[in-house]
């Protein structure tokens, strides 16, 4: 028959594992968030630096498909 101290030790084992199992699980999914945080940073900054351009393009036409401003020719007056 099992003796109280080995039920006892036996649970401490089983919470410690299960916390180093948490513990693990958790550390995965902050470096799967901060990854994703990253991404979406950077994202960001993309669409500004293209917004600004596309802001800058005053005398000129935005061609969407090569994402960049195509000059109107001198004297082509609108």
């Amino acid at each position: 028959m099992l003796s109280s101290p080995r039920i006892i030790a036996a649970a401490a084992v089983l919470v410690i594992v299960a916390g180093v199992l948490v513990w693990i699980y958790r550390q995965g999914g902050d470096d799967v968030r901060t990854s994703i945080e990253r991404q979406n940073n950077e994202a960001g900054r993309t669409a500004d630096d293209v917004r600004s351009r596309y802001d800058l393009c005053l005398d000129g036409m935005w061609d969407f498909s090569a994402g960049k401003c195509r000059r109107s020719a001198p004297g082509g007056g609108n």
